[in-house]
């Protein structure tokens, strides 16, 4: 599989498109597409393969290990610029705000348990 199918199939699985792949990692909206033909920079490399949440070997097909980082990533859920999703796709608005209530009472809960 190519550095480019890796980043596809992995950007799918975390559901983004590679349009907002690469506007996710500051890079240009076509830029991705790109890597069909050629290798990108370094840095870009890194910046894909942060947000997707794997490491650089994993996208160039060095290791079929995600990522070699033991310690979860850490999103807020109350954030409107956070993609949720479940099981790689991505979950629709009406649900992600339902989402957003609950982990709202949750955090309702702990501030009347420290009064």
């Amino acid at each position: 599989m190519t550095l480019y199918e890796r980043t596809v199939s992995t950007s799918k699985k975390r559901g983004y498109s590679l349009k907002n792949l690469a506007i996710k990692a500051g890079l240009a909206e076509n830029s991705i597409y790109d890597w069909k033909k050629s290798t990108p920079k370094a840095d870009n490399l890194q910046k894909v393969a942060d947000v997707l949440n794997v490491s650089t070997d994993y996208l160039l097909g060095r290791t079929n290990e995600l990522n070699h980082a033991t310690s979860p990533k850490t999103t807020d859920i109350l954030d409107d610029e956070t993609i949720l999703a479940f099981d790689g796709m991505e979950i629709a608005e009406s649900e992600k705000e339902k989402l957003r209530d609950y982990a709202r009472y949750i955090i309702s809960l702990r501030e009347k348990e420290n009064k």
